[in-house]
């Protein structure tokens, strides 16, 4: 027989799951937000927290104030946005944008750069210091997006933590900055203010992988450690959002923990470099299709080609039909072995 305490349990986890739905689907419908396909685990644990820091007694009880208070859905929306982030992370990636990704880009009368995602914009402003020291930023606009307009906020302020620099300096070095790291910021008290002329080819703009279309013609996207707090149909649909945004040959970064490779977008891909997870779309991109996929959902090239293929068989069918008519008929003789070969009569 089931322990009573365990049944309780297991309710009470029910009851929360439950919960957690209503609230996710109640900002959707309120807000236009989406976080129904983020990665469960995560989104429970920052849910609780504002709970407790709200003391609240469940989350039921966060769905009212979501509703009803804007201010209080703002601070909460600032939660839910991702801010795990710092200057030159994985120096190895920005080494290797260094050495094999900014001789590609140089090629290019005119870059654009794509941060998904940017959070408070620390990767952003080590994406234009490796851009300067490489020469190629005059020509660069570089888009930074997030959905938080908190984030984006401090990221345009470009204003952080002098505390930071000493582990951020050491990312540069590691990176292959090849000047001093200081000569990036002005120090002020306890913070550390990024150069202006670092942020003279920034757009700061929101916007929300989850809801929000194409972003045009991009040779460069970097989007890292955002995917892993979606679950794979979310990945899929953002991926297909990264492919249909980028121009043929663009490039794409993800984070260490994530890969294209088990998307159904992964033949659109080729690997750069397996190691550091950057990948080059392909010039004719192949799609993996579900059965069920409704075809207005397929990308526009898909749609093109299906319809060339279609068109082509339906011909073919045509003249299968027109020959086995004529073969049918008393008399009817074969031209011949070689291509374009008939049937024709005789006079009986």
């Amino acid at each position: 027989m089931k322990d009573a305490g365990i049944d309780r349990v297991d309710d009470a986890r029910e009851n929360e799951d439950i919960e957690v739905r209503i609230l996710l689907e109640a900002i959707y419908l309120k807000y236009g937000y989406d976080f129904r396909n983020y990665a469960r685990a995560s989104l429970k644990r920052r849910i609780a927290q504002r709970v407790a820091l709200s003391g609240l007694e469940k989350v039921s009880d966060l769905i009212h104030r979501v509703l009803y208070d804007r201010d209080f859905f703002d601070s909460f929306l600032n939660d839910l946005s991702i801010k795990v982030t710092e200057m030159f992370r994985d120096p190895s990636l920005f080494l290797a944008m260094r050495n094999q990704i900014i001789p590609l880009l140089r090629e290019l009368p005119f870059i654009k750069v794509w941060i998904a995602g940017c959070s408070t914009g620390e990767e952003v402003y080590s994406m234009a210091i490796l851009l300067t020291e490489e020469k190629v930023y005059e020509k660069t606009r570089i888009y930074a997006t997030d959905f938080s307009e908190a984030a984006l906020n401090k990221a345009k302020d470009g204003i952080y933590n002098i505390s930071d620099m000493k582990k951020y300096t050491s990312n540069y070095q590691q990176a292959g900055g090849v000047e001093s790291f200081s000569g990036y910021f002005v120090a002020k008290y306890d913070s550390a203010i990024m150069n202006q002329a670092l942020k003279k080819n920034i757009t700061f703009s929101k916007h929300n992988l989850v809801t929000d279309g194409v972003f045009g013609e991009m040779n460069l996207i970097v989007c890292r450690n955002v995917l892993i707090y979606f679950n794979r149909d979310l990945q899929d649909s953002v991926f297909r959002l990264f492919v249909d945004s980028l121009c043929e040959g663009g490039l794409l970064a993800l984070g260490s923990k994530e890969t294209i490779r088990l998307s159904k977008y992964s033949g659109c891909f080729d690997d750069i470099s397996k190691e550091e997870k950057i990948y080059s779309k392909h010039s004719s991109p192949t799609y993996e299709v579900e059965l069920n996929q409704r075809v207005e959902a397929l990308p526009e090239v898909v749609l093109t080609r299906s319809a060339e293929l279609i068109s082509e068989t339906i011909k073919r069918l045509d003249e299968l039909q027109g020959l086995l008519r004529s073969a049918q008929r008393p008399g009817a003789t074969w031209s011949g072995k070689e291509p374009g070969a008939t049937w024709s009569e005789k006079e009986l």
